[in-house]
């Protein structure tokens, strides 16, 4: 293997070397972010991610093509649901913001809704946050809608670009994010999993948002109870529900502080490496596995690699595949293997708590097997 690169770049272009010759950059949205998020401990999707690699395109050019994502189906209808929501002006959806959120607010009658286009994400970053601007300087005491502004989140050292359905400034002036999907409200309630994905994914436009507001002067305040607009039991018609996002704020604002810096991780490859899904596979398996993956049976819900990065843990016999639970409770034990000489009494330190409890395990299940009662030594 070649040494690690020494000679200094600009990380941009370290970044652009690792994609692959003219390959666009992947932008980084607040749903993959939560997901990053969610494992800290992965350098290699932290890697990926920063970069821009479009890891679809990446996993089926290694032979584990994803099933990861939505189907165009549900994109189609998420965004005719998102459409009807923010017709007239937003006139149905700064409503449902009034009747969940601010009832002690004036109705919302003649909202603004400030033209955001910008060329590049850069410059509509710089639009939004002008328009923010302005609705707390200009319009103190009315409505805003903000259609899809643009907000930048650091993460480990690179700027990420998120663009939420919407946010909404109060008359008070303080902000809301608006999170619009097409899954039902069924009697009120929607199906808890989408519901903590979709505060998950808020979370991570409240932290960007807060960013913007520590910026002005007074800086408004964004609530951490965000709007999540759904269709009504089994109609297209748009009901909402505001979800308190404090407990996911903390964890995503926790985990984004123990990510490894983007330039560490790139600083640490060898020269040369590529991630563009054109390269032979055997050359990029090797270019992939440069970068150590912290898998566990969560990322197959989150994650385009999880199926090639579950295949090289199961290989590698890593407790990982088996869940962190698992492997939390086996402490030293690192591999299926260790697990096993451990509990067969061929390896292992006796006093290791891990190690007692497999070998208990192994004579309860030896004694239910045979119908003998042998002598088992009490856990310590």
């Amino acid at each position: 293997m070649p040494p690690p690169r020494t000679r200094t770049k600009t990380l941009r272009h370290r970044l652009a070397e690792l994609r692959g010759p003219e390959v666009q950059a992947k932008a980084l949205d607040a749903r993959a972010l939560a997901a990053l998020a969610a494992n800290p401990g992965c350098r290699r999707r932290a890697i990926l991610d920063g970069a821009g690699v479009d890891k679809g395109a990446l996993a089926s050019a290694l032979g584990s093509p994803s099933v990861f994502g939505q189907s165009q189906f549900a994109f189609v209808r998420g965004n005719a649901f998102e459409a009807k929501v923010k017709a007239d002006g937003g006139t149905e959806l700064l409503r449902l913001a009034h009747e969940k959120l601010d009832r002690a607010a004036e109705p919302p009658t003649d909202a603004r809704v400030p033209d955001l286009t910008a060329q590049g994400p850069q410059g509509r970053t710089a639009r939004t946050e002008l328009a923010l601007r302005e609705a707390a300087t200009e319009a103190p005491g009315n409505w805003t809608l903000l259609d899809h502004p643009m907000l930048a989140l650091d993460v480990a050292g690179s700027p990420a670009f998120l663009e939420p359905d919407a946010v909404v400034v109060h008359p008070d002036g303080s902000w809301t994010v608006v999170e619009i999907k097409s899954f039902p409200m069924l009697d009120g309630a929607a199906d808890p999993s989408k519901v903590g994905a979709a505060a998950r994914q808020s979370a991570v436009y409240v932290l960007a948002l807060e960013q913007v507001a520590a910026r002005l002067d007074p800086a408004p305040r964004v609530r951490h109870r965000i709007l999540l607009v759904c269709p009504k039991d089994f109609s297209n018609l748009p009901t909402a529900s505001a979800v308190d996002v404090r407990k996911q704020r903390a964890v995503t604002a926790r985990q984004l502080d123990r990510l490894t810096r983007i330039e560490e991780i790139a600083d640490t490859l060898p020269e040369g490496t590529c991630f563009s899904p054109e390269l032979p596979a055997e050359e990029l398996t090797e270019a992939v596995e440069t970068v150590p993956a912290a898998y566990a049976p969560e990322c197959l819900s989150a994650c385009e690699l999880a199926f090639h990065c579950r295949d090289r843990s199961r290989a590698d016999g890593a407790v990982t595949s088996l869940g962190r639970p698992v492997r939390a409770e086996l402490g030293g034990l690192t591999t299926v293997e260790d697990v096993l000489a451990a509990a067969r009494g061929e390896a292992g330190d006796p006093d290791d708590p891990a190690v007692a409890a497999l070998r208990r395990a192994a004579a309860l299940r030896a004694e239910a097997l045979s119908g003998a009662r042998p002598e088992v030594a009490p856990c310590p």
